[in-house]
Protein backbone atom coordinates (compact mmCIF):
# COMPACT_ATOMS: atom_id res chain seq x y z
CA UNK A 1 0.00 0.00 0.00
CA UNK A 2 2.82 2.37 0.79
CA UNK A 3 4.89 2.36 -2.55
CA UNK A 4 1.69 2.40 -4.82
CA UNK A 5 0.90 6.08 -3.11
CA UNK A 6 3.08 9.01 -3.41
CA UNK A 7 5.73 10.13 -0.90
CA UNK A 8 3.77 12.23 1.47
CA UNK A 9 1.42 10.62 1.47
CA UNK A 10 3.35 6.92 2.11
CA UNK A 11 5.48 9.02 5.10
CA UNK A 12 1.94 9.99 6.66
CA UNK A 13 0.36 6.29 6.75
CA UNK A 14 3.75 5.25 7.88
CA UNK A 15 3.71 7.86 10.74
CA UNK A 16 0.22 7.20 11.56
CA UNK A 17 0.55 3.57 11.80
CA UNK A 18 3.98 3.75 13.82
CA UNK A 19 1.54 6.48 16.17
CA UNK A 20 -0.96 3.95 16.90
CA UNK A 21 1.65 1.05 17.47
CA UNK A 22 3.05 3.44 20.42
CA UNK A 23 -0.60 4.17 21.82
CA UNK A 24 -1.23 0.26 21.63
CA UNK A 25 1.78 -0.52 23.76
CA UNK A 26 1.25 2.50 25.91
CA UNK A 27 -2.46 2.02 26.61
CA UNK A 28 -1.69 -2.43 27.51
CA UNK A 29 1.36 -1.42 29.98
CA UNK A 30 -0.66 1.04 31.80
CA UNK A 31 -3.21 -1.45 32.35
CA UNK A 32 -0.58 -3.66 33.80
CA UNK A 33 1.32 -0.74 35.94
CA UNK A 34 3.57 -0.54 33.52
CA UNK A 35 5.22 3.07 31.81
CA UNK A 36 6.02 3.77 28.69
CA UNK A 37 8.91 5.82 28.25
CA UNK A 38 10.30 7.21 24.49
CA UNK A 39 13.13 8.77 24.29
CA UNK A 40 14.23 11.70 21.81
CA UNK A 41 14.02 10.10 17.87
CA UNK A 42 17.45 12.12 17.79
CA UNK A 43 19.36 11.17 20.53
CA UNK A 44 22.54 9.61 19.31
CA UNK A 45 22.21 6.35 20.50
CA UNK A 46 24.55 4.60 18.09
CA UNK A 47 27.36 7.07 17.41
CA UNK A 48 28.09 7.33 21.40
CA UNK A 49 30.51 4.69 23.17
CA UNK A 50 28.41 2.96 25.85
CA UNK A 51 31.37 2.97 27.84
CA UNK A 52 33.06 5.97 27.81
CA UNK A 53 30.06 8.61 26.39
CA UNK A 54 32.40 9.37 23.70
CA UNK A 55 30.57 10.71 20.53
CA UNK A 56 31.52 10.27 17.24
CA UNK A 57 30.89 13.39 14.68
CA UNK A 58 29.73 11.41 12.05
CA UNK A 59 28.46 8.16 11.23
CA UNK A 60 27.27 6.77 8.00
CA UNK A 61 24.86 3.84 8.06
CA UNK A 62 26.48 1.64 6.60
CA UNK A 63 29.54 0.98 9.18
CA UNK A 64 28.13 -1.43 11.58
CA UNK A 65 30.81 -2.02 13.88
CA UNK A 66 33.24 0.62 14.94
CA UNK A 67 36.18 1.51 17.58
CA UNK A 68 35.63 4.40 19.94
CA UNK A 69 39.06 6.73 19.72
CA UNK A 70 38.51 7.57 23.29
CA UNK A 71 38.96 4.23 25.40
CA UNK A 72 39.73 1.90 22.29
CA UNK A 73 36.17 -0.46 23.39
CA UNK A 74 34.87 -1.82 19.98
CA UNK A 75 31.18 -1.97 19.37
CA UNK A 76 28.89 -3.44 17.30
CA UNK A 77 26.60 -0.88 16.57
CA UNK A 78 23.36 -2.23 17.44
CA UNK A 79 24.16 -3.50 20.48
CA UNK A 80 26.05 0.01 21.34
CA UNK A 81 22.82 1.60 20.67
CA UNK A 82 20.70 -0.62 22.90
CA UNK A 83 22.83 -0.12 25.65
CA UNK A 84 22.85 3.70 25.36
CA UNK A 85 18.66 3.70 24.62
CA UNK A 86 18.28 1.53 28.19
CA UNK A 87 20.72 3.57 29.65
CA UNK A 88 18.64 6.88 28.91
CA UNK A 89 15.21 5.41 29.53
CA UNK A 90 16.67 4.36 32.76
CA UNK A 91 18.20 8.06 33.62
CA UNK A 92 14.70 9.76 32.08
CA UNK A 93 12.85 7.05 34.72
CA UNK A 94 15.10 8.56 37.88
CA UNK A 95 13.97 11.96 36.37
CA UNK A 96 10.08 11.61 36.24
CA UNK A 97 10.64 11.07 40.36
CA UNK A 98 9.61 9.28 43.23
CA UNK A 99 5.13 10.42 42.30
CA UNK A 100 5.34 8.61 38.96
CA UNK A 101 6.45 5.22 40.47
CA UNK A 102 4.20 5.62 43.38
CA UNK A 103 1.38 6.31 40.80
CA UNK A 104 2.44 3.04 38.87
CA UNK A 105 3.05 0.87 41.81
CA UNK A 106 -0.92 1.96 42.92
CA UNK A 107 -2.14 0.89 39.73
CA UNK A 108 -0.08 -2.48 39.65
CA UNK A 109 -1.65 -3.14 43.66
CA UNK A 110 -5.33 -1.91 42.43
CA UNK A 111 -5.17 1.58 43.75
CA UNK A 112 -6.87 4.73 42.63
CA UNK A 113 -7.06 4.76 38.51
CA UNK A 114 -9.12 7.93 38.26
CA UNK A 115 -6.86 11.30 39.37
CA UNK A 116 -7.52 12.97 42.09
CA UNK A 117 -8.99 16.48 41.56
CA UNK A 118 -6.55 18.37 40.30
CA UNK A 119 -3.97 16.25 38.36
CA UNK A 120 -4.38 15.85 34.78
CA UNK A 121 -5.41 11.98 33.85
CA UNK A 122 -2.41 9.62 32.03
CA UNK A 123 -4.52 7.19 29.75
CA UNK A 124 -5.71 8.29 26.17
CA UNK A 125 -8.41 5.95 26.04
CA UNK A 126 -11.34 5.16 28.17
CA UNK A 127 -10.90 1.39 29.89
CA UNK A 128 -13.23 -1.23 27.87
CA UNK A 129 -14.67 -3.70 29.34
CA UNK A 130 -13.60 -7.27 27.94
CA UNK A 131 -16.75 -8.98 29.33
CA UNK A 132 -20.07 -9.71 27.03
CA UNK A 133 -23.36 -8.64 29.20
CA UNK A 134 -25.39 -11.53 29.98
CA UNK A 135 -29.46 -11.30 30.27
CA UNK A 136 -30.82 -12.65 33.17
Amino acid sequence: MLRKCNHKLAKAISDLGWGMFVNFVEYKLQQKGGLLIEIDRWFPSSKTCCNCLYQMSEMPLDVREWTCPSCGTHHDRDENASKNIRAENIRQLYGLGRTAAVRAASRREGGEVRPKSGQKSVLRHSPVSSEVPTSA
